[in-house]
């Protein structure tokens, strides 16, 4: 009986890891092909359209590609500023961020700051969800290498300004430049595209509203970008 169960133990733990190598294949080859060519739709993408189906079924989402060189320099330049001010210098994890965010948390004795650069916030967008956990920050800890090696920087950018949220149903830059300001992603001013930065973290609830502390917040950014440097 020993031997029985033993034998059954080992089997499982090999069907275990042959999953989690197969799972782990599955990103890479996605990422593989990405680094060439435009991702289709992303996990958070079949998510917001899943939720506004649930209200209207025909709803469909706003978003276009928009290769990188037709999107504004100063769109750029704002996220950057806001997201990720180390995102030319660090491998996809920015330490000193991450401690800042631990000891913010620690001091307000809840999780709210994340740390997480904008290599981490494009695998969470393209692969998993925004539920919290151990086990969903390890996966994207290990699709974030992944993208940091196979990816230049400007593709990294060029992805995430495309597939990041701007509101409720709202997808990449372009969709956000027609949606609040009715001018394609190329024509965005630094005003504006400091707006759109601050919208990031909580895209939905500033779809909605943009307070005296957003509105500040975006002063800040604006200050930042003539010395931000892009890919």
């Amino acid at each position: 009986m020993k031997k029985f169960l033993l034998r059954w133990l080992w089997r499982g733990l090999w069907l275990t890891l042959a999953l989690t190598l197969g799972v782990q294949l599955w990103f890479f080859f996605h990422v593989a092909w990405w680094r060439a060519h435009a991702p289709g739709d992303t996990r958070f993408m079949r998510l917001a359209r899943a939720e506004l189906q649930i209200k209207s079924p025909q709803a469909k989402l706003a978003h276009t590609w928009t290769p990188y060189e037709q999107i504004s320099i100063h769109l750029k330049r704002a996220v950057v500023a806001a997201e990720d001010s180390h995102f030319l210098e660090h491998s996809g994890f920015d330490w000193d961020g991450i401690q800042l965010a631990l000891e913010k948390n620690l001091t307000r004795g809840k999780a709210r700051a994340g740390g997480s650069t904008i290599t981490q916030q494009l695998a969470k967008n393209l692969f998993l969800t925004p539920s919290r956990s151990y086990l969903r920050k390890g996966q994207e800890a290990i699709i974030t290498l992944m993208i940091e090696a196979l990816w230049d920087k400007r593709r990294i950018l060029e992805v995430y300004l495309n597939v990041a949220q701007w509101g409720e149903g709202a997808f990449g830059a372009e969709a956000a430049a027609r949606r609040y300001y009715g001018v394609s992603a190329a024509r965005l001013g630094p005003a504006e595209s400091a707006r759109l930065a601050v919208m990031l973290p909580s895209p939905r609830r500033y779809g909605r509203y943009f307070g005296p502390a957003q509105k500040a917040r975006a002063q800040r950014i604006l200050s930042y970008m003539g010395s931000t440097r892009v890919p």
